[in-house]
């Protein structure tokens, strides 16, 4: 499956952003989906998942402010970031995953990824 990550961005602290990644060669029905992010000199993190029947898991720093949904029928799935603080600026990856969920936030395990969308956040 081929990865395409899209709607980055610069915003002001307190905006938001809505992240889409969109599916070819396969349907994203088969695989979990997550959403990792990047920042300069730092270790790819995990950023919220969601799984094959529709489950959703946050990273503590997400929570509350992120969603991420799915839409099978457009093969693609999505990143609402509301609230966005200066610390969310990154580059953000979306992943495809037939792993177990109980591996969904193990970058590791995920086989296919999109090429990544810059996130910017000022204060």
């Amino acid at each position: 499956v081929q990865l395409q990550a899209s709607g980055g961005g610069s915003v002001q602290a307190g905006g938001s952003l809505k992240l889409s990644c969109a599916a070819s060669g396969d349907t994203l029905r088969n695989f979990n989906m997550g959403w990792f992010r990047q920042a300069p000199g730092m270790e790819r993190e995990f950023v919220a998942a969601i799984g094959r029947s529709g489950g959703t898991f946050y990273a503590e720093s997400t929570k509350g402010r992120f969603t991420i949904s799915r839409d099978n029928s457009k093969n693609a799935a999505y990143l609402q970031m509301n609230s966005l603080k200066p610390e969310d600026t990154a580059i953000y990856y979306c992943g495809a995953s037939r792993a177990v969920l109980s591996a969904i936030r193990g970058a590791d395990n995920y086989a296919y990824w999109g090429q990544g969308t810059l996130v910017t956040v000022s204060s």
